[in-house]
């Protein structure tokens, strides 16, 4: 299994100063992560979710990371396509790609919040459809290889151009989509996508078969389910023991989990299966602390523990059929000196 890091760049706090060292702090983790032998270093892409995420420009942070790190991967984690013209995406994943020297790994999304479409004027009803299409037009710009493309679209035109520069991967970085619904899972497989999920919505169990389904998916549809990737992102700490884990990141972990449950709401957030594990998320974050991380750590919502622990969440995860595994391992506001404690112990100890 692939071990990465996984960013939201939560910024625990109100003043300039802790916003800036928030992004040092992750660029050095990602520094340390290359050195470690982490596989990717995945950023989302999120707009207006104050404490919650401030990376809201994910290709910065990663070029500037490109410049300090050798062999790392630097996944976009995931570009919210309808919101920009597939233009401008094609040509700053191209010029990520040849700044780092091919080491991009494309994820792509629709985003999760009202507010966002409301700001950047798109209608979030037709999120899958805008973002089916966008993608479809940035894979044309870059299998074009700088020949002419035209497009025409409510929302975009792309006039008859050539676009530059051009990825350094061929025809272009490999292709990721993240979703936390099985629409979202299924709409992926049909097109032979690598997958990004989570299991902070619905626990492992029922992400399992999603993942069982998506894979029925891909055979269904030619594609062959062992050459796709599946990747879950998971809050994760290993500490020297675990009731020493859980002293140093309930507290952080909590503090992020109560964001995200109320902060991010799935473009599917009416459907109502989807809506039943929403409520488990928000039903575990507002117990009492220590029942709160117990069912958390139940679902492997969260990891919190010591290496033995650890090493029996990654048997389960990939039991439910990941092939990655992305550490969130800054999460809430948690010490510098304890996240990177933390990425050493993993890959020392657990993933060893």
């Amino acid at each position: 299994m692939r071990i990465s890091l996984g960013y939201e760049l939560e910024v625990r706090g109100r003043t300039r100063e802790v916003e800036r060292q928030a992004f040092h702090n992750v660029i050095e983790q990602v520094v340390l992560g290359d050195e470690l032998g982490f596989d990717t270093a995945w950023f989302v892409e999120h707009h207006f979710t104050r404490g919650f995420s401030h990376s809201s420009a994910p290709d910065l942070v990663l070029a500037a990371a490109s410049q300090r790190t050798a062999r790392i991967h630097l996944g976009l984690g995931v570009v919210l396509l309808p919101f920009q013209s597939p233009i401008r995406t094609a040509e700053r994943v191209a010029t990520l790609d040849i700044v780092s020297d091919g080491r991009v790994e494309f994820g792509t999304g629709r985003g999760a919040s009202p507010l966002e479409y409301q700001a950047f004027q798109r209608p979030f009803e037709q999120s899958r459809a805008l973002w089916e299409d966008s993608l479809e037009a940035v894979l044309a710009i870059w299998n074009a290889d700088g020949e002419p493309v035209s497009r025409s679209n409510e929302f975009f035109e792309i006039p008859g151009v050539g676009v530059y520069p051009r990825p350094v991967q061929r025809p272009h970085p490999p292709v990721w989509v993240a979703s936390t619904s099985l629409d979202g899972y299924l709409a992926a497989a049909r097109k032979g996508y690598n997958l990004l999920g989570m299991t902070m919505l619905k626990g492992i169990g029922d992400v399992a078969a999603d993942i069982a389904e998506y894979k029925e998916c891909l055979a269904d549809s030619g594609f062959d389910p062992d050459t796709r990737r599946i990747a879950l992102m998971i809050p994760w700490f290993v500490g020297p023991t675990r009731d020493e884990a859980i002293a140093v990141a309930a507290d952080p972990v909590l503090w992020y989990i109560r964001r995200q449950v109320n902060l991010v709401t799935p473009p599917d957030y009416y459907d109502a299966r989807h809506a039943t594990h929403r409520v488990l998320g928000q039903l575990a974050a507002g117990l009492p602390p220590d029942e709160a991380m117990a069912t958390l750590r139940e679902h492997l919502m969260v990891v919190v523990d010591d290496v033995a622990g650890s090493r029996k969440a990654v048997a389960r995860i990939a039991e439910a059929g990941a092939t990655d595994l992305i550490l969130q391992a800054q999460v809430g506001g948690l010490a510098h000196g304890h996240v990177c404690d933390s990425m050493r112990r993993f890959m020392t100890e657990v993933a060893r």
